[in-house]
């Protein structure tokens, strides 16, 4: 085995509707005070202390940023710092310290992009103090390629790349005629590997609908939500779940995430310790936990036609179906017979779901069944379908995703299932898979060897044939 070659992957892929997005992204505001503390408050960050000569230093700085902010005339009452309050905050960041709390030289700074950024000759340099993202900023070329055009669609991209953890937002051209021509508009250093995002519009910060992402990680509870229209932001917006106490021989990771999209401010997750927690992102308070399973949770969606129906699926080989219109119900539960991979509900029909396992099939159930066994089982893939996804566009077309390195194309109709394509993107184990809703036949996947790939379904000729009828 070769020691030197970088472990990457792409665990999870999602897309960004339409319009959704601002055309061009605001810049980053450095951290408040009053977030900082709330870091402080909930553990992220830690106290600690400055040695003395470091307060002489801090008080200058200081006192300069003051001078400076005053005669540029962009200091505001909400935003101007005493020198004794940064001192008091460096004393509790500890930041001069901070290297000697970890021998691991390719650490991540918390408050930086991950490229070295720290220090700016000036600060119309700086990002973070020059407040805007226009041709002074960027050059033009980077202006035109990240500036969204109506025919372009974005993709949300969890990566991992050997130390580094990103979120990444794409741009993908849907005119280049199923060219693999996309530009990489966004990305986010994350302080842990990301295993699942969810995409929403939440006005978290007043108005109307907003571009978000929620994203879960390996080894932690906390699920972190970001401003998708912030280019180079250091901080999510939200934590849901920050600074929670728990055993610490339980793998704390949360494995899924979703939205729901009738009440835009809840969402759910599925977690290894077990539990199915709904949040309230506004408020940022877990409003109910679920511990029906007794081994992890993959998987867990809201139902489209009924928004108050939560569906979940563990490695306990179960599915389990809540309905919040009636808490004094105890749900319906079918047994798999394998672990749960992941499940998603039809978008054409209120009743029907279908779930992947690790046995490499794929079964599908409909709620009104009074003896709960299968609708349906394809034996899809040689290894664990890690992946599914409806298209939106044509009922009852369905991607599954393999460890077996295969992407594939099924026909549900009549619960008869048919097979209608295979596509090997060479990505290696593949995690992820997503069709678009604004573009339904382009099917976003994440895989192991760490690179965002779209598959333009309609390029295979029997994809063509029979759903060429449904191009939008």
């Amino acid at each position: 085995m070769d020691t030197n070659v970088m472990f990457r992957m792409v665990s999870s892929v999602s897309w960004i509707p339409k319009g959704a997005a601002k055309v061009m992204l605001d810049a980053a505001e450095p951290p408040s005070n009053e977030k900082i503390r709330e870091l402080i408050k909930n553990g992220t960050l830690k106290k600690s202390t400055l040695r003395d000569e470091e307060v002489a230093h801090a008080k200058a700085v200081a006192k300069s940023l003051g001078k400076s902010c005053s005669k540029s005339n962009v200091a505001s009452s909400s935003s101007s710092t005493d020198p004794d309050e940064v001192v008091k905050f460096m004393k509790e960041l500890d930041m001069d310290n901070y290297d000697d709390e970890d021998d691991d030289d390719d650490e991540i700074d918390v408050f930086t992009s991950g490229r070295g950024d720290l220090y700016y000759p000036s600060n119309d340099m700086d990002p973070y103090l020059n407040n805007n993202t226009d041709d002074d900023y960027y050059d033009s070329d980077d202006v035109d390629a990240i500036t969204i055009k109506p025919s372009d669609s974005l993709i949300i991209c969890a990566r991992v790349e050997g130390e580094i953890n990103y979120l990444e937002v794409y741009k993908y051209d849907g005119t280049w005629n199923g060219t693999q021509d996309m530009y990489p508009r966004q990305d986010i250093i994350l302080s842990n590997p990301p295993l699942c995002t969810a995409w929403l519009d939440c006005p978290l910060k007043g108005g109307d609908k907003r571009n978000f992402v929620a994203i879960g990680f390996k080894g932690s509870p906390t699920i972190e939500i970001w401003d998708l229209d912030v280019a180079h932001e250091v901080l999510p917006c939200v934590q849901l779940g920050a600074g929670q106490t728990s055993d610490c021989d339980t793998d704390q990771s949360v494995i899924d995430l979703a939205w729901n999209k009738e009440f835009r401010n809840i969402i759910a997750s599925a977690s290894a310790n077990k539990k199915v927690k709904v949040w309230d992102v506004a408020t940022g308070q877990c409003k109910l936990t679920l511990e029906h399973h007794t081994k992890e949770v993959q998987a867990v969606e809201w139902n489209h036609y009924a928004p108050q129906v939560l569906l979940s699926g563990s490695y306990d080989c179960t599915v389990v179906l809540k309905d919040g219109r009636d808490p004094s119900h105890s749900g319906m539960k079918w047994s798999t017979n394998a672990k749960v991979e992941s499940l998603a509900w039809d978008p054409h029909s209120e009743h029907s779901f279908v779930v992947s396992l690790e046995d490499g099939t794929v079964k599908g159930f409909d709620i009104r069944a009074s003896d709960l066994s299968p609708s349906f089982t394809i034996h899809a893939h040689d290894k664990e379908v890690s992946s599914i996804s409806y298209n939106t566009n044509a009922p009852n077309l369905l991607a599954t995703g393999s460890r077996d390195k295969s992407v594939k194309l099924w026909d549900l109709s009549n619960n008869q299932p048919s097979w209608v394509a295979t596509h090997k993107p060479n990505a290696g184990r593949v995690f992820s898979v997503s069709f678009s809703a604004d573009c339904p036949f382009l099917l976003a996947i994440g895989a192991k060897k760490g690179k965002l790939h779209v598959w333009d379904t309609l390029s295979d000729t029997a994809v063509s044939r029979r759903y060429g009828s449904n191009r939008p």
